[in-house]
């Protein structure tokens, strides 16, 4: 089944142009199903840019999905129109006493700040502290990712000596997990960010698992079975030319980047970027949204009943 997205979202445009399946409120009401209810915590600065990368990889699935846009209450951020936040996201505070069957929580280019320096940092760990009652199972994403584990576990983030950028190889792990079935031993994975977690963090945390990794760049996937939590320090939602973009703008703005690994044809950047991770990322998705539905209860008010404390 088609996800289902506010009728005037740009993504929506963008994804029914590419013969994405979308569903809308009419026809949803008919089918005698309960959607699966999945809020996106967007904090990314080009959040239309986001959202269609999330919309575009949920939208591979079978199920029908209800995507909820969320913001953190009192947060505009300076590179999407006003105009937009309030016609398609909803502050967190209005939506605290509702349920949802996964919250995805994505990165942000705040990383090299320390946690508590983030504007929104306290609402940030009430959003997780709440989705431990309301949210069946959390997927966080990059930054969101390593604010997630040092809320949580304490464990902290790295600076690295200069940015991790471009497509690298990885090795999948644990091809019995639900969340890897599927994937190819060895698939490839964009990366951008200037931190990273260590592995001897994570040592004191037995139950997480470490489900994909990288010899060159670290770990990529790591599973919390104990909080049914996804953690993902890496982009495989991303679309072809956004590093592209990523590395045009960090020039413009004479910062100092290279240009992102094994991304350009023979390392040119004058030649068109070939995408070799669109399908790993569309079947990782659709595997945590079935891992999701296999587990989440009918009754969504049930939903943080078994929550271990």
């Amino acid at each position: 089944m088609p996800i289902k997205i506010p009728e005037d979202l740009p993504a929506s445009d963008i994804l029914e142009k590419e013969g994405v399946l979308l569903i809308k409120e009419t026809d949803a009401i008919r089918q005698d199903v309960r959607p699966m209810r999945i809020a996106l915590l967007n904090l990314m600065p080009k959040k239309i840019d986001t959202e269609t990368q999330i919309a575009r990889v949920l939208a591979g699935s079978p199920l029908q999905i209800e995507m909820t846009l969320v913001a953190p209450t009192g947060y505009q951020p300076k590179n999407t129109p006003r105009e937009h936040m309030l016609d398609f996201y909803r502050e967190f505070e209005t939506i605290r006493g509702e349920k949802f069957d996964g919250l995805i929580i994505t990165g942000a280019p705040i990383e090299q700040m320390r946690f508590e320096e983030v504007v929104y940092w306290e609402e940030l760990t009430r959003i997780f502290d709440w989705s431990r009652g309301n949210v069946h199972g959390l997927f966080n994403l990059c930054w969101g990712a390593q604010a997630a584990l040092y809320h949580f576990y304490g464990i902290p983030k790295y600076q690295l000596p200069t940015k991790r950028f471009g497509v690298f190889p990885h090795r999948v792990l644990n091809t019995r997990s639900l969340l890897t079935r599927g994937l190819n031993d060895l698939i490839n994975v964009p990366i951008s960010r200037h931190t990273e977690n260590r592995r001897p963090d994570f040592v004191a945390h037995p139950h997480l698992e470490v489900l994909i990794e990288s010899e060159e760049a670290g770990m990529c996937v790591v599973e919390d079975p104990k909080l049914r939590h996804v953690h993902n320090f890496n982009h495989l939602e991303y679309d072809s030319d956004t590093m592209h973009h990523e590395y045009s703008r960090d020039l413009t703005r004479s910062e100092p980047i290279n240009p992102p690994k094994n991304y350009y044809p023979d390392d040119d950047p004058t030649r068109t970027p070939v995408n070799t991770w669109r399908g790993s990322g569309h079947l990782l998705f659709s595997n945590w949204l079935n891992w999701i539905y296999q587990t989440s209860p009918f009754d969504i008010e049930r939903i943080g009943g078994d929550r271990p404390s």
